[in-house]
């Protein structure tokens, strides 16, 4: 097969949306390249529509531009105002089917069952109903939120068929992956209890399909940071090295970031320390007004303009990077992507909270709190910065980034399509 028959087409909801999955699906597309594919295509969603839905967004000046060979599209919806919903579904599995009909070789890759998995699975079933040629195979990658936020909920609510629209879909495809072992453990369960209610056989085809893929993350950019460009980007925010607790995350409740201010305040830090908050998400305004009523208010920061190019930079410089997620009914953090980006860029310990994946993307090398401790969040920012000298502190970042190398988008791109069949059939024609 030469390099101009091979494609990879990435469905998902891509930059500029603030989300640790659609900086994978960059990375993805950017190692697709480098190990032969022709072509890599991402289709997500309009701008406009991103916004309406009230997505935490990055300023669209700070994404940073996809090498040639990467092409990025948004189809338009499909219908007018008499179709009330689903318009833009309908929009991203028509071209789908476009492309899983135009003779060339593709991989179908979907990060979130719900939709994109949804719209892989219609849109292959609609491209064989063509009649024309299709070499299409599928990988379906499923994420926390897809079962806290849609399958969980069929569950509790009693709706078989919401429930099994999502697995059998995610089911069909060629390959099953999950972002870490607690989310493969969280279908199999939630699959069980849809058997259990209505007698359907889920769970066993869960265990037996479904293999793990960490979420790949591009090690470049936060390895072998100058230190003369670490200093410029952070006076550049008026920062200096070691003297802030960094937390960068989506704000959003379940991110634990009440706790990490309460922590803040009562941890023995000189006055000289900062908290910086970097991120954006739907508890940003609630966020402020609590830092706005605390005694270290002026000792609080928050940057919602942070890119891509400059977060590794501020990650380096940090004393202690904190991230107190905590477990909630419509999240659980199912990996912390992160965490481990932090962990290869060096710079202050990792603190952050035993729940969901944390564990895997960690290892032993980041100061474990309880969730919803500022206590113990307050006693760890004292270890961090007070009570770790400069050499064991080096030590741990060492050990840390070897640690997190595993996540490689190289690394995992590699073990992700060696799984792959060779072949996947293609359907006869219809007559």
């Amino acid at each position: 097969m030469t390099k101009t028959e091979r494609r990879l087409v990435i469905v998902v909801r891509a930059d500029p949306v603030i989300c640790g999955h659609s900086v994978e699906a960059r990375n993805l597309a950017e190692t697709a390249l480098e190990r032969g594919f022709s072509e890599v295509r991402i289709v997500t969603w309009p701008i406009e529509r991103l916004k309406e839905a009230g997505l935490p967004l990055k300023p669209l000046d700070a994404v940073l531009p996809y090498s040639p060979g990467i092409t990025v599209e948004r189809p338009e919806p499909v219908g007018d105002y008499k179709v009330p919903d689903g318009r833009y579904v309908a929009g991203i599995t028509g071209r789908l089917v476009e492309l899983f009909t135009d003779g060339v070789p593709t991989v179908a890759l979907s990060l979130y069952l719900s939709p994109h998995t949804l719209a892989v699975s219609d849109a292959l079933r609609a491209a064989w109903g063509t009649g024309l040629p299709v070499d299409v195979t599928t990988v379906a990658e499923a994420v926390g939120s897809d079962v806290t936020n849609v399958v969980r909920t069929a569950v509790e609510e009693g709706r078989l068929g919401a429930a099994a629209h999502i697995l059998s879909s995610y089911l069909s495809q060629d390959l099953c992956v999950a972002v870490s072992e607690y989310t493969r453990d969280l279908i199999v369960a939630e699959a069980e209890q849809i058997d259990l209610r209505h007698g359907t056989r889920f769970a066993d085809q869960c265990r037996e399909r479904i293999a793990i893929s960490y979420p790949a993350i591009d090690s470049d950019p936060y390895l072998d940071l100058d230190d003369t460009a670490i200093e410029a980007a952070l006076a550049a925010r008026g920062l200096r090295r070691d003297g802030y607790v960094l937390f960068l995350s989506r704000l959003a409740a379940a991110k634990g970031v009440d706790d990490l201010i309460a922590g803040f305040e009562r941890s023995h830090l000189a006055d000289d320390v900062a908290l910086v908050i970097a991120g954006r998400g739907p508890q940003e305004q609630a966020f402020r007004d609590r830092a706005a009523e605390s005694p270290l208010a002026d000792r609080i920061v928050f940057l919602t303009d942070v890119g891509d190019g400059e977060k590794p930079y501020l990650m380096a410089g940090c004393a202690a990077f904190a991230l107190p997620s905590k477990p909630r009914p419509e999240f659980v953090e199912t990996f912390g992507i992160a965490l481990a980006e932090k962990m290869l860029a060096g710079g202050g310990p990792v603190i952050t909270v035993p729940t969901g994946g944390i564990g895997e993307a960690v290892g032993d090398h980041a100061i474990l709190v309880p969730a919803e401790d500022p206590d113990a969040i307050a006693a760890a920012l004292d270890r961090a910065i007070l009570h770790t000298s400069r050499e064991e502190r080096e030590l741990s970042a060492i050990a840390a980034r070897e640690y997190a190398l595993r996540f490689d988008r190289r690394r995992v791109f590699d073990r992700l399509f060696d799984r792959l069949p060779a072949r996947v059939p293609i359907p006869a024609p219809v007559d």
